[in-house]
């Protein structure tokens, strides 16, 4: 099954499900659906930041300083944050993502989704999947940045990482 062919539930303004729909017809028709934002730091407190390949659905070619991806259809956030960061990071045995906050992001162009932010600590050496990650590293903080004006990064990433910014400074 290609990733375009996966089933998404599609949401509505307050995150209850309205349908279910293919990713690639949630994708081209900008419909609602759900969203995993993991930040992945190693022992050392610095960010696995990485460059989607070319290949990707959406933000081909792009930065992100998170893992992370759609909710499957009946698939709860915190079960995907695992799914995805494990996939993404090449890892088995990784602890739970923390559970952050959650916010709604929208997009004119792409439509929208809700999308819950996460943290996780990984000290397992990362394999991340070819398919997925061009280039990845782990970055301390004031590295990652200080390229936050020079790199095209994931639009959607820089929302939650703004947001993440906000919430740490809050607590």
């Amino acid at each position: 099954m290609s990733a375009a062919d996966e089933i998404l539930d599609i949401v509505d303004e307050n995150d209850r499900v309205v349908g279910q729909v293919p990713r690639g017809q949630a994708y081209a028709e900008g419909l609602r659906h759900r969203c995993v934002f993991i930040q992945a730091t190693d022992a050392e407190g610095r960010i696995f930041v990485h460059r989607r390949t070319p290949v990707k659905l959406v933000f081909p070619s792009l930065y992100d300083m998170f893992v992370g991806g759609v909710v499957g259809a009946g698939e709860s956030y915190d079960d995907a944050a695992l799914r995805e960061a494990e996939e993404e990071l090449g890892v088995s045995g990784l602890p739970r993502p923390e559970f952050l906050f959650k916010f709604l992001y929208e997009d004119g162009a792409a439509g929208s989704w809700w999308s819950a932010v996460y943290q996780v600590r990984c000290e397992l050496p990362v394999s991340p999947q070819v398919e997925e990650v061009a280039w990845h590293d782990f970055l301390p903080e004031e590295e990652l940045e200080r390229h936050l004006s020079g790199w095209e990064w994931v639009p959607d990433g820089l929302a939650a990482y703004e947001r993440l910014r906000e919430h740490r400074a809050t607590r």
